[in-house]
């Protein structure tokens, strides 16, 4: 039987169910959201003489949850249109519609009884063949699927999503005995390729992967800190971005998930394991004191961390009361920050004799043994449990790639001296002279599967460039970019700058690539995978030159930035840009020229200059009003003024979307760009679209004269910023560059729906770019945002 999903229903309306609803609209999937009826009348209802047969009343707490979508940060919309393809319902009247959906996802209380009755109903009215799965973080899938229908039975499974839903990687996929295989490799494809997760692959035991592993890490820190006598800032002080963890560190990942939720998951294990391992999951006293004081974290207002005016204090866990929060320093820490690499910086902490590396091989030792341990239980091989935990929890490295980066033989003898019990399957490892849990076969990657090295299995469209160009080496590289041969006839440009910022290395390897793939290839993708795409312009560069009062230097760069963006858009042969994460400034002005723009669906796009003083300098402001004027479908009369009032709005405000759904309704993206799910796709997908491009016969654009709203123009988009200015709005300098802004959007002085020519507007953009660039007070901006990271009033 082939499947597909078009249509899914989400039983339960919770935070967890109404961002997993908000996810399936987010990729264009309606969705049916039910919850159950409530038994009686809020004050607001009646007042409004509703009764409890009332519609509104009856399908009151899905209605509510799907309007709490629009307040919630992270917001897990990618677009608010998105809201209009989620339908409200109830588990009483509306339970029949779920004959028409293909996937039914259970997210209601973590109860097995509850749970099992909502599926016996589930059972009666859901049509043969359509996927039913539970969203449970650690309840038994085969205890929930006892006594249902053969069919049911056979298309059940567990599709544990991570919270938030819209922004974290790890979907957990759990079959039952009863589960067709079929059934487990389609919802795998469908979650990667549609859903955009990490999907892994795990066995029915309490709490999964991630959540196993995850417990047990924070409580063995917990009691480390308690038996040792740290204090809680001091743990997350070492326990976050400096051993490649998440920022929030431990206990204020704890205070995020909310100490009541961790001692539901904790009690899980606890309650279906025995020994010694059940005792580390037995939550200390603190923990139990804290949840019956109230102090449940950030939905609480104070946990382990509370915030007191602009300072954050952490608890004393022998008073309770909240002391100003400590942070260890030790020689070690310092030696790691000035190590290189990760795996290093972990390697020099984990065995440094100090404080630190105490704790940290305290908190490691066990957790490494304890993975060691479960492999095969929880999960098939060691690759499924360390994705688990990098995209589940936030590690930049799993279990067994740290337990490589400090070394396996080096640390297993000292845990053997330490009397730690390592479990069989390591020893047989070191037996067999093996030194690390993964290697390269072929120069791909391989890891241990108990026996021997297998090469890690990879879904096609996951290109990772460090791998690739390890193996495929480069065409052509400098200090800001390279260019390397994708395969199939397409070249990839890889930014890879500090910050990927714009500088004139990487100028330079945007026209050399443009030469190349003219002669040589059927297109080019520009894309990376740093953490962002681009964050702009090398501003250092910029106001070094400008404090030197080198404005010719500037001006020779600012032309030839225009020049290297205008060969992007002319260029013979197809130029897909790939943006994600971040992409300001020059980084937006790179993807707006291309012939066509693949973007992650996190992509957040703007063009921010006036942040720092300036206006865009590398075509920006002509290319934003260009894609306008191309939004519009064609025969519709159009409105310049319009246009450029609303591309001036997007440049002053430096509005920046939130999504790459919302970089389409900015106009940054027109209706043809595509936008990628899975970040991961991301290269791929940009590929396809060169192919397809170069496979329609793609011709280059011919230059075009554009019409300008001139002299009438300009003084209607300067109202606005004047008015601003005279409320109190925006200072003089603000005004001064809106002036600028308006005059080169406006095209000069010329009459109303003049013809004017790229050139003439791109020297008016580097005229008013130099003239900013050379005041002192937006030098004072770029000097206050280079560091201190963000935008100066003055």
């Amino acid at each position: 039987m082939s499947y597909k999903i078009q249509t899914a229903a989400v039983l339960g309306s919770g935070v967890m169910g109404s961002g997993i609803a908000a996810h399936l609209a987010n990729i264009g999937i309606p969705t049916l959201l039910l919850d159950i009826v409530p038994r009686e009348l809020t004050k607001e209802e009646e007042a409004k003489g509703l009764t409890l047969e009332h519609p509104a009343v009856r399908n009151r707490f899905a209605s509510s949850a799907i309007q709490k979508l629009l307040k919630q940060k992270p917001a897990p919309l990618t677009a608010k249109k998105n809201l209009s393809l989620i339908t409200v319902g109830n588990l009483e009247d509306d339970l029949e519609k779920l004959k028409d959906v293909d996937w039914i996802i259970e997210v209601v209380v973590e109860n097995l009884d509850v749970k099992k009755s909502l599926f016996e109903r589930v059972d009666a009215v859901r049509k043969p063949g359509t996927i039913i799965s539970s969203n449970t973080s650690g309840i038994s899938v085969n205890a929930m699927a006892e006594g249902r229908s053969e069919d049911f039975q056979k298309h059940f499974l567990g599709t544990h999503f991570f919270n938030p839903p819209r922004y974290l990687k790890l979907l957990e996929v759990i079959p039952t005995e009863h589960t067709l295989p079929e059934v487990v490799t389609f919802m795998k494809t469908f979650a990667e390729d549609v859903l955009g997760k990490g999907v892994v692959v795990g066995k029915d035991t309490p709490n999964f992967v991630a959540n196993r592993i995850g417990t047990y890490g924070l409580l063995i820190t917990l009691r480390e800190m308690l038996e040792r006598g740290y204090s809680v800032g001091e743990v997350d002080s070492v326990t976050g971005t400096l051993i490649g963890r998440a920022k929030s560190a431990t206990f204020r990942t704890l205070d995020v998930v909310g100490l009541d939720t961790f001692l539901h998951v904790a009690k899980t294990v606890y309650d279906q394991t025995t020994g010694e391992e059940q005792k580390v999951f037995e939550v200390p006293e603190l923990m139990k004191k804290m949840v019956e004081n109230g102090w449940l974290g950030a939905k609480s207002g104070q946990g382990f961390f509370v915030k007191k005016g602009k300072e954050i204090f952490e608890i004393e866990p022998s008073t309770l009361e909240y002391v100003p929060m400590k942070k260890l320093q030790t020689p070690s820490i310092e030696m790691a920050k000035q190590t290189k690499g990760l795996p290093n910086k972990v390697k020099t902490l984990v065995y440094a004799n100090d404080r630190v590396g105490e704790l940290l091989w305290n908190i490691f030792a066990p957790t490494l043994l304890y993975s060691a341990e479960l492999t095969g239980i929880i999960a098939e091989t060691i690759v499924e449990i360390d994705n688990a935990m990098k995209w589940g929890f936030g590690w930049t490295q799993g279990p067994f790639e740290m337990w490589d980066a400090i070394g396996v033989k080096q640390s297993v003898e000292k845990m053997e001296s330490e009397g730690r019990e390592v479990p069989s399957f390591v020893k047989e490892f070191l037996a067999k002279g093996y030194e690390s849990f993964y290697t390269e076969i072929d120069g791909d990657l391989a890891y241990y599967n108990g026996n021997e090295y297998v090469k890690v299995p990879v879904n096609e469209k996951v290109i990772d460039l460090k791998r690739f160009k390890k193996k495929h080496g480069v065409i052509k590289s400098n200090s800001g970019a390279s260019l390397l041969d994708l395969g199939d006839g397409v070249a990839l440009l890889e930014f890879h700058s500090k910050s990927n910022a714009i500088g004139l290395d990487i100028i330079q390897m945007i026209n050399f690539a443009i030469d190349e793939v003219e002669a040589n290839f059927k297109g080019l993708v520009i894309g990376n995978q740093g953490k962002n795409f681009c964050v702009g312009a090398n501003l250092g560069m910029i106001l070094m030159e400008a404090q030197d009062d080198n404005i010719f230097e500037l001006d020779f760069t600012i032309r030839a930035f225009q020049k290297a963006m205008r060969r992007i858009k002319y260029s013979k042969k197809p130029i897909v840009a790939a943006p994600f994460g971040m992409t300001l400034g020059g980084g937006s002005e790179v993807c707006l020229p291309a012939a066509h723009i693949q973007a992650s669906s996190e992509t957040y796009m703007g063009l921010v200059e006036v942040g720092v003083g300036l206006i865009p300098g590398g075509g920006g402001n002509l290319a934003l009003y260009e894609k306008f004027i191309k939004g519009i479908p064609n025969g519709v009369e159009i409105d310049y003024q319009t246009i450029a009032n609303k591309v001036f709005e997007t440049i002053a405000l430096a509005k920046v979307s939130t999504s790459g759904e919302e970089a389409r309704e900015n106009n940054f993206l027109n209706f043809a760009d595509g936008i990628s799910v899975n970040p991961d796709h991301l290269i791929y997908d940009a590929k396809q679209a060169v192919l397809a491009l170069s496979e329609a016969g793609y011709t280059a654009p011919i230059p075009k004269k554009v019409k300008v709203v001139g002299a009438p123009g300009y003084a209607t988009l300067l109202l606005g910023a004047q008015g601003m200015y005279q409320s109190g709005f925006i200072s003089e300098h603000d005004l001064k560059i809106a002036k600028k802004l308006a005059y080169v959007i406006a095209g000069g002085l010329v009459p109303y729906g003049t013809e004017v020519t790229e050139d003439y507007i791109l020297n008016l953009e580097r005229e008013a770019f130099l003239q900013l660039v050379a005041e002192p007070k937006s030098q004072e901006r770029m000097q206050h945002m280079l560091i201190k990271g963000k935008p100066l009033r003055n």
